[in-house]
């Protein structure tokens, strides 16, 4: 089989490549426009593959979109390529409308007229499947204040807690959010329509090794190395849920290949954590694994900085993801803990490549572009 990943360059999309390259018999193209987010370094260790193929390309760009489809003749595609920051989609909409929604757009066209010139078999055979986010969802408020006696994660005591389901109605709160669930409507319209073979993921906050400096946990690991502060908004009571994305990329490769036609299947790490309870695991691993610490910090945690909180924060984000477990079978491997303690543990043995992922070097490099 040969995938086309969209945003392969990513985080998400570049450990969904680390995963078919090395786990299955596969082929990948990748297609990527290179934003700031997007590095080909977190593919280095690929990049010879002969069953691996990069295209520099926009999805917007219809005309190279049918290019590269003609040319490698995907079996199936997997569209991770978004604007993925909730901060930036609030100083900057225009930027997530145009890749969010006009981008995926433009590729379901250009996926529908490909598959529709595919023969029988691999027309029967071909799937577009659209990752989304669990933002799409909105904010499920606060959890029940902790009962005497309760540890972290068992808030709320025996009461049910709401989760997002398959079927929870969309409210998005940050233009991010409200573009990427203008695309997964457009993606249900495309098939309910077309006819379209499509598929549809909505998972929850991704962390991991190749993550993007400027988000979280990455932030937090860097920030607490050089003495800067850690901010943290409001109080740190907003909840996530964190899957590790090693664990994703197992799920969506499982959701491509065995899922249901025209079904939506929610992924999450069954790990509902407070931010600050995450930057305190931080900091707390960081006294353990880095107590080198710089001149005149006694602890990490000293770091920490409350910050204004940003317009529209949603509070609680949980997934439930019964669905895909009880269906494909896949549930994740690692715990909040195992995969936070992997986390810091490769951003404190990969400093170099924070440096070049934030200067662009590798990436001039090796498109052989000038300084």
């Amino acid at each position: 089989m040969k995938l086309l990943v969209t945003g392969g360059a990513g985080f998400i999309g570049s450990a969904v490549i680390r995963h078919i390259i090395h786990n299955t018999q596969d082929d990948v193209v990748n297609l990527d426009k290179l934003t700031y987010a997007g590095n080909l370094e977190s593919l280095a260790e690929i990049s010879d593959s002969s069953r691996y193929a990069f295209e520099q390309v926009d999805i917007c760009n219809r005309a190279e979109v049918d290019r590269v489809l003609k040319q490698h003749q995907p079996d199936a595609i997997m569209h991770l390529a978004a604007e993925s920051h909730v901060d930036r989609s609030i100083d900057g909409p225009a930027d997530f409308i145009e890749t969010n929604i006009v981008g995926t757009y433009t590729l379901l066209e250009a996926a529908r007229h490909y598959w529709q010139g595919l023969h029988e078999q691999r027309r029967t055979n071909f799937r577009f499947h659209h990752i989304s986010t669990d933002e799409v969802y909105g904010d499920l408020g606060e959890l029940p204040s902790p009962l005497a006696g309760e540890g972290p994660g068992e808030r709320g005591g025996d009461q049910e807690l709401p989760l997002f389901t398959e079927q929870t109605p969309y409210a998005p709160s940050s233009p991010y959010s409200a573009s990427k669930a203008s695309s997964d409507h457009l993606v249900r319209a495309w098939h309910r329509t077309y006819g379209l073979p499509v598929l549809l993921t909505n998972c929850s906050n991704n962390y991991g090794p190749y993550h993007f400096p400027e988000k979280l946990i990455p932030l937090v690991i860097l920030n607490a190395l050089e003495g800067k502060p850690l901010p943290v908004y409001g109080k740190g009571e907003q909840i996530r849920d964190w899957l590790y994305v090693e664990d994703h990329a197992r799920a969506l490769y499982k959701v491509v290949t065995e899922g249901k036609i025209g079904e939506t299947y929610n992924i999450g790490g069954h790990n509902e954590k407070q931010n600050i309870e995450v930057v305190q695991a931080i900091c707390g691993l960081l006294e353990e694994l880095a107590p080198g610490k710089p001149d005149g910090l006694a602890y990490y945690r000293d770091l920490i900085t409350f910050v204004s909180d940003r317009p529209g924060h949603d509070l609680r984000y949980a997934i439930d993801a019964e669905k895909i477990q009880e269906e494909l079978g896949w549930a994740p491997a690692e715990t909040f803990d195992t995969g936070l303690r992997k986390t810091v543990q490769w951003y404190l043995s990969s400093r170099d490549w924070c440096k070049r992922v934030q200067d662009g070097s590798y990436q001039r490099e090796r498109l052989g572009v000038g300084a």
